[in-house]
């Protein structure tokens, strides 16, 4: 493979995409080759970096900057993991990017490695010019399975950088503006019963018929929400929802199960809370008669986010895009809403494609899209001069 510092040197981010896509840095491997390439492309062009490694060293994130330091500055944030690719439903191989009819097709390609080629262009052509105002470039891990590995740098960002005046989150939004999104906590309900032949079923208590209570218990809680919950009419599901995801239980037909186990998720706008989405689900399995034994366990979360409207600097950030573009809410999360924790500044969510092509065979980013994120950047680019 070509390494990213040769193609930077055609300035092209289409290329530095197709670089990335060669990277197979799925959320269950190592993303520490893309990592380092990164790293030893902006050490070449005398950029500040720094990569945060996972406690077992295995992934890492990763900081660059640019500019004067001592100055307020604009972050861009990617994440650089993806989601698992069956090669036998792609027409290409998904590691290998294809370009053909004005589209890159591979795995990230929209989600979201066009975000990403693009920033590391506009860091490198940042780099060579005298700034005002720097410019920061923060790389994840991990963000498909939990938004897990910016948490481990949040922290240290503060002794890197002052407060920037804004972020940008290069999740696909087609380049328009997103102001917020849910947020999403992770659940998985264990449901116990008795081992014993099927012959004989009546006499134990059976562990599928206990997790049949608590989904319906789900789905009479999401019928609540979607009834009488909160509402957010600036998304196109304008209420909380409850969706259990995976169900896992029984050995053999003629067996009943003491075991099974359902995987389910909230994701909350946020007017509601989370403690009362959670008492409205435990009043409703409370009506069941096996309810007892299903014991609920928390696994991971991340919050919503929500930028004001009104914020002025939306107006700049609209600025720098197209006339006719839009300000809404996305469906899909992203880590804004954990930055938000640590910084008090606006974050918006802007990138190249749309989440319809994400997590599928063929996934692909339009070429177009990617020449708008182009010159977005290189509009902020010329502002901080």
């Amino acid at each position: 493979m070509s390494s990213i510092s040769t193609l930077i040197n055609k300035d092209s981010s289409i290329e530095i995409l197709k670089a990335l896509i060669g990277f197979d840095t799925t959320s269950y491997k190592s993303n520490l080759s893309l990592i380092e390439a990164v790293k030893s492309l902006f050490e070449s062009h005398s950029i500040f970096v720094i990569v945060d490694y996972s406690e077992d060293r295995n992934k890492a994130n990763l900081f660059a900057s640019t500019g004067p330091i001592e100055a307020h500055g604009v972050l861009l944030s990617g994440h650089t993991d993806v989601v698992p690719a069956n090669k036998d439903r792609w027409d290409s191989d998904p590691f290998i990017a294809d370009e053909r009819d004005d589209k890159v097709y591979g795995r990230g390609s929209t989600d979201m490695k066009g975000f990403v080629a693009c920033a590391i262009r506009i860091m490198c052509q940042a780099s060579q010019q005298k700034l005002t105002i720097p410019l920061h470039l923060c790389l994840s891990f991990d963000e498909e399975v939990g938004c897990l590995g910016v948490r481990n740098i949040l922290p240290k960002l503060p002794t890197l950088m002052k407060t920037p005046r804004f972020f940008v989150i290069g999740e696909p939004t087609s380049m328009q503006i997103a102001i917020g999104h849910k947020g999403k906590a992770v659940y998985q309900a264990h449901c116990s019963g008795e081992n014993g032949h099927s012959s004989m079923a009546p006499n134990y208590r059976n562990a599928i018929h206990v997790a049949t209570q608590v989904v319906a218990s789900l789905v009479d809680s999401q019928n609540e929400l979607a009834r009488s919950g909160q509402r957010d009419d600036k998304y196109d599901i304008p209420y909380t929802t409850i969706h259990v995801g995976k169900i896992q239980g029984g050995t053999a037909l003629n067996v009943v199960s003491d075991s099974c186990t359902i995987d389910y998720e909230i994701r909350h706008i946020a007017e509601d809370s989370l403690d009362t989405i959670n008492d409205i689900i435990n009043t409703n399995l409370q009506k069941h008669a096996y309810s007892q034994y299903a014991n609920i366990q928390f696994m991971n979360a991340y919050p919503g986010l929500s930028t004001s409207h009104e914020h002025p600097e939306l107006k700049f950030l609209k600025s720098l895009l197209s006339d006719d573009t839009t300000v809404g809410k996305i469906p899909f999360g992203t880590e804004g809403g954990l930055f938000s924790q640590t910084f008090d500044s606006p974050i918006f969510v802007c990138g190249p494609g749309s989440m319809e092509q994400g997590h599928k065979p063929n996934e692909y980013v339009e070429i177009s899209e990617m020449d708008k994120c182009d010159l977005f950047l290189e509009n902020l680019l010329k502002q901080l001069q």
